[in-house]
């Protein structure tokens, strides 16, 4: 081969490598970007389910608040319902609840304890001992 041809062919072998590193270069290199883009999506995914649940739970609170409304109304129109037909009737009004206070019938109620009254109650100190005994008596032995 002439000198000129020789030339050529290293030329064209080492554009031809140069090309080829440069694209596995762009590759390797582009992976990270590729994953970043990817990121970017599910993110901006995550973004747009999360604004519709928080949209659809601010309208789930006010078709809520519109029941309740509709439920006070129509407990409200019973109520008078009640009283127009008690009136017609001739009978006392009915009784109206009173949720705030307690019930007279049976009186204050008194929270549960943990101990007893006296040295008579099963939580007193000195349950199961007999007169005279100091330490304290063994559990029985099944």
């Amino acid at each position: 081969m002439e000198q000129g041809n020789i030339n050529w062919v290293l030329a064209i072998a080492c554009v031809l490598a140069g090309v080829g590193i440069g694209a596995l270069g762009y590759h390797l290199l582009n992976g990270g970007a590729r994953s970043a883009q990817k990121l970017r999506q599910r993110l901006a995914e995550r973004d747009r389910e999360l604004s519709e649940l928080r949209t659809g739970l601010g309208e789930h609170f006010d078709r809520a608040n519109g029941l309740l409304d509709a439920l006070l109304a129509n407990g409200q129109s019973l109520q008078r319902e009640m009283q127009d037909s008690a009136a017609q009737l001739d009978s006392p009004q009915p009784r109206q609840p009173d949720f705030g206070q307690a019930d007279e019938t049976h009186g204050d109620v008194n929270a549960p304890r943990d101990y007893a009254d006296g040295n008579r109650g099963t939580l007193s100190e000195d349950f199961g001992l007999k007169a005279g005994d100091e330490a304290p008596a063994q559990p029985p032995r099944y």
